[in-house]
């Protein structure tokens, strides 16, 4: 009992917080058979296409001629994972583990916002704003990758070795994780996070490529992909339809994609807008003067905000890792993200109307599912630009302060000696 009264009042506050919509996002994982969850949809992928791949690299190997598997080689640990708790079914086992990966993102957000200078704001913006997207985080291997991410970010000033090697590892499993390293300090952590970045990441690219057969197959497939209903390209398409564009939609590479004419042209301008966001990040880079405690948290909300809304795709999970980088930005009191933090979360609230609640609106084209993605997609792009905007100004170099000047009485002026004048 009186270790209870030691514990702060804030994080017993979190921590049954976490408990309580924890419980709920489990309870609705349970009743997701439900319509308005998805008809089973959501969960239908851990034991549709994980549980799949889990039998195929047991047996040795990476999926082969399979669309669907679009992953770099990391991604096979973390489906593996599952059968470490044999005592468990697999599903069962990837929603334990799911949630442990939960439970070290909250736990080392509640620590570092503990520290002199910081806020509990980014574990409280986790907790509870993980639970607007209902059951989809525990049925998703995003909640893992995202863990990556945030103990890289959270590891960049005080263990540089460690964050590199955590970004590059989050990399090799979801390859976003490793844009968390392009705001580094420059010098000294730059050099240590990056070089250590770099041997990780060949080690761990290494390792199944000797394991295991057809470790970068997924190359293929993920440059094949279209364009996904729910990018902002597919949201073109998608009002297109209202206009008479003839496309249609179809199950596709692991997602529903619009097929018909220009859709080729729109993956082209998607792919190009992609490369002008990283042109920019490149750019800041370049042109940044002045790092503040929170500018690597900032840089890497952005950097994934760019590439995010310029994606030819745009799953609902991918709101997962934008909630754990605005909470890992909120952590510090010197973050100029906060309103980019407001919209991330109002994105998320509105991706779970979009999916699952109306996805059949979406898919079908009406005008309450164009227009729901269409309120979706412009809040991300709002938040996109907003942060890029606001990290640019935040690194300018700040402009010196002029000297004061010292104001004197009259009876202080000092008139100067003629003879010192003279001397």
């Amino acid at each position: 009992m009186n270790r209870l009264r030691d514990i702060p009042g804030p994080v017993l506050a979190l921590t049954a917080a976490w408990l309580a919509t924890r419980a709920l996002m489990l309870w609705l994982l349970v009743h997701s058979g439900v319509r308005l969850l998805g008809g089973g949809a959501v969960t239908r992928e851990v034991w549709r296409l994980y549980f799949r791949w889990y039998g195929e690299l047991s047996h040795g190997s990476f999926p082969v001629h399979d669309t669907t598997w679009q992953y770099p080689p990391g991604a096979g640990a973390v489906l593996l994972a599952p059968g470490l708790l044999p005592w468990l079914t697999y599903f069962q086992a990837f929603v334990v583990l799911t949630l442990a990966a939960d439970v070290l993102i909250t736990a080392a957000l509640a620590l570092a916002g503990r520290r002199p200078g910081r806020s509990l704001r980014g574990a409280a913006l986790w907790t509870g704003g993980l639970p607007l997207l209902l059951h989809l985080p525990l049925a998703r291997y995003d909640v893992q990758v995202t863990a990556l991410a945030v103990l890289c970010l959270l590891t960049v000033r005080r263990f540089p070795r460690v964050c590199g090697a955590l970004g590059a590892l989050g990399a090799v499993v979801k390859v976003w994780p490793g844009l968390a390293l392009l705001g580094t300090p420059p010098g000294r952590t730059t050099r240590k996070a990056w070089l250590w970045a770099t041997a990780a990441a060949a080690a761990s690219l290494a390792a199944p490529a000797v394991a295991l057969d057809n470790p970068f197959g997924f190359l293929r497939e993920q440059g094949d992909r279209g364009v996904q209903l729910e990018s902002l390209g597919g949201t073109a398409l998608n009002l297109a339809r209202h206009a008479g564009w003839p496309g249609r939609t179809r199950y596709q590479y692991g997602a529903v994609e619009l097929v018909g004419p220009y859709v080729h042209t729109v993956a082209a301008v998607s792919l190009a807008l992609t490369a002008a966001a990283f042109g920019l990040l490149v750019l800041w880079r370049a042109r940044a003067r002045h790092w503040s405690p929170a500018t690597p948290y900032d840089a890497a909300l952005t950097a994934v905000l760019l590439f995010t809304v310029t994606s030819r795709v745009i799953s609902p999970q991918y709101m997962v890792w934008l909630l754990g980088l605005a909470a890992v930005c909120l952590t510090s009191r010197h973050t100029r993200q906060r309103p980019v933090a407001v919209l991330v979360l109002a994105a998320s609230a509105l991706s779970t109307v979009v999916y699952p609640m109306c996805y059949h609106q979406v898919v079908t084209g009406t005008w309450t599912g164009c227009l729901l993605i269409l309120a979706r997609n412009a809040l991300l792009t709002a938040a996109a630009v907003l942060a890029f905007v606001r990290l640019w100004r935040s690194t300018r170099r700040p402009v010196a302060a002029a000297p004061p000047v010292a104001l004197l009485r009259p009876d202080e002026v000092r008139v100067p000696d003629p003879a010192l004048s003279a001397s």
